[in-house]
């Protein structure tokens, strides 16, 4: 891809293990801090020196690896692998297009140099009947000049860029995609979410007020085609928050074997259920990833699929995970019930779970 096909990768094996040195090193001990509403900048900078954004981006995709990275973040913290998400799915986008003036920002973006978010949710309802779209643009010289509002960018500071999609059609939906900045004029964020999880993700509100957005920020015009060849990946990615959520709650569940074992063997969900849950979705999502930019209908069923079952066993693992733990995952401080919470998110973030059964029931089959 022209944006980003001379990014140097780290090799698998060195990504992986400081990735997973810096979710156990610096970030376990922060995960109280940030379900409370701190941002990891810095680790989030760290993931991406380690080399975390980069293994998806480029001439040969290595998507496997970037979900592996956030599967792994996410066994601790699905704040900051939700982060992972925005920041690698802002990637996605721009090694998918053919915007050569994005080269520079394509691997300040790999690196962490420059951290960022998706903007798509509003988007994605609004390509399968749920929503109206809320970003309106109008060609001007040299670009598009954008009025409108969305209410949840995350993982953006004041100098952050996040995807868009804006309509500019007149008689008939005429979609545009392109990457905008939080520090552009036009543009005003506002941090002010409350949520009962996920504090930490830097989710801002964002306006329009006649932002230009020049044709060297655009990602496809019109986005027909574009649109197919990135959602495989978009949705993908986000597997990686429910595998590392399934993993995190059958570790809270053999935790409590020993002194609890003997009653909680009544419970009707045991560990095994869960591993071999996570063992069909892992192999699935491999096969799944070895070919992202497939844009037949019946490897997005199975996409979607898959994260539809994966968030759902993410929700019951985290469940059974707080029923085995008991008391001592339900006080303030316990795992078991900040991973409940977490867990929930998963099943809220676009596309929701109600998003994704309604997908599966209007894709046709071929």
């Amino acid at each position: 891809m022209p944006a980003t096909a001379t990014l140097d990768r780290l090799p698998t094996e060195t990504m992986l293990d400081d990735v997973a040195a810096i979710a156990a090193g610096q970030l376990a001990p922060r995960v109280r801090d940030i379900d409370g509403g701190a941002y990891p900048e810095d680790i989030m900078r760290a993931l991406g020196a380690a080399g975390a954004y980069g293994a998806h981006v480029g001439p040969e995709p290595r998507l496997a690896d970037t979900i592996e990275a956030i599967s792994t973040v996410a066994e601790h913290c699905i704040s900051t692998a939700f982060c992972m998400w925005c920041q690698n799915a802002l990637g996605w986008y721009i090694a998918s297009s053919d915007t050569p003036h994005l080269a520079g920002l394509a691997g300040q973006v790999a690196s962490g140099a420059v951290l960022g978010g998706t903007g798509l949710s509003n988007p994605m309802k609004t390509f399968f009947g749920i929503e109206k779209m809320r970003l309106r643009g109008t060609r001007v010289d040299g670009g598009y000049t954008v009025k409108g509002a969305l209410p949840w960018v995350s993982n953006v500071g004041e100098d952050g860029y996040f995807g868009i999609v804006f309509d500019t059609g007149t008689d008939a939906p005429r979609p545009v995609m392109a990457v905008a900045a939080c520090a552009q004029d036009g543009v005003k964020t506002v941090l002010d979410h409350a949520f009962v999880a996920m504090g930490g993700t830097a989710t801002r509100a964002v306006q329009f007020r006649d932002a230009f957005i020049p044709d060297e920020m655009v990602l496809a015009d019109p986005i027909d085609g574009y649109l197919q060849r990135i959602r495989p990946g978009f949705v993908l990615m986000q597997c990686g928050m429910a595998i590392g959520m399934i993993r995190s709650s059958i570790a809270l569940m053999r935790q409590v074997q020993g002194p609890l074992g003997h009653v909680n063997k009544y419970l009707e969900e045991q560990p095994e259920e869960f591993e071999a849950i996570l063992t069909r979705a892992e192999a699935e999502l491999a096969d799944l990833a070895r070919t992202p930019y497939d844009t037949s209908i019946p490897y997005f069923r199975r996409v979607v699929s898959l994260r539809l079952a994966g968030g759902e066993a993410a929700m019951k693992a985290a469940h059974a995970a707080m029923l085995h733990q008991g008391a001592r995952g339900y006080v303030s401080s316990g795992a078991a019930q900040r991973r409940l919470r977490e867990a929930y998110f998963i099943g809220i973030v676009t596309p929701a779970t109600k998003q994704l059964r309604k997908m599966l029931a209007e894709l046709p089959q071929t």
